[in-house]
């Protein structure tokens, strides 16, 4: 084991299921260099895609103390081929925030069954939640949180095909600016109502504060384009991501124009009055 260079990645196979991700992750405790391991990553965690991440989460409070290093967290590292996002099941993932207090990123990947029961943590700097359609349970989870030196926060929104059933309302708290005083960098992404945002963030206190804006993989149309090319805050910005969108070509040559980086990779042909975002099922 070499955690000075390596990031290591935990997975149970398909073809062998008399491995568990519990026996993988006491394997790694017992090399003596694991107290070391700075950065972490879960991908598949059951053979069984109906299974939960509660193991993970069980098996990592229970052997906290062998991981005092530990700075960046990934559970749910899986890919297309090996389970569909809207099927990974999560769990109640406040235990790891609440055994980990040196965590400083925590990226989840999957939104069924998904829940902080409290949100809470003092060194947290970057927050990425990745769904095919986040509950709004999870968004008013993250609205009530108490994270004092998140400094990036990227929330894929996803469907309402599965899912996801927010109204633009509901982001007010994570807008205004006084929710996470040092967030430098937001995403708001993968969403059926990338319109609504991009006007609401267009004009958000937050916009104040921000380095970098990502509005991508969503169903941004020339509506939310035109708000993004009518406010002083987005030129203000270092960086602007749009990819996958549904903008037009005018549109596209205007945005270019802010005199900012701004990445109009990947625009899609509406079929008809059908958009679609990037990552759902």
């Amino acid at each position: 084991m070499d955690p000075d260079n390596y990031v290591y990645r935990l997975r149970v196979d398909y073809d062998d299921e008399s491995v568990t991700i519990t026996d993988l992750l006491e394997a790694l405790v017992r090399d003596p260099r694991a107290g070391k391991v700075k950065e972490l990553i879960i991908g598949q965690f059951n053979t069984d895609v109906s299974e939960s991440s509660f193991e993970v989460v069980d098996k990592l409070v229970a052997l906290k103390d062998s991981f005092p290093a530990l700075k960046a967290l990934f559970i749910g590292d899986i890919t297309y081929e090996e389970c569909e996002i809207s099927w990974i099941n999560q769990t109640d993932i406040t235990p790891i925030l609440q055994a980990f207090p040196q965590l400083e990123h925590l990226q989840i990947r999957g939104g069924e069954g998904l829940e902080f029961s409290e949100l809470a943590h003092d060194n947290l700097q970057t927050l990425i939640i990745e769904t095919g359609g986040m509950a709004p349970s999870v968004v008013e989870q993250v609205n009530t949180a108490r994270l004092p030196n998140l400094q990036k926060l990227e929330l894929w929104l996803g469907s309402d095909d599965y899912g996801f059933d927010s109204t633009i309302e509901e982001f007010t708290p994570i807008l205004s600016g006084t929710l996470f005083p040092k967030l430098t960098w937001l995403g708001l992404m993968n969403s059926i109502i990338q319109d609504d945002i991009a006007i609401a963030v267009a004009q958000a206190p937050v916009l104040n504060q921000l380095k970098e804006l990502d509005l991508s993989k969503g169903i941004l149309t020339d509506k939310g384009g035109q708000a993004l090319l009518n406010s002083e805050g987005i030129r203000k910005l270092q960086h602007l991501n749009l990819r996958h969108h549904f903008l037009s070509g005018a549109m596209m040559e205007q945005l270019k124009d802010l005199g900012i980086s701004i990445n109009l990779d990947d625009r899609e042909e509406e079929d008809g009055d059908y958009r679609y975002v990037e990552v759902a099922e």
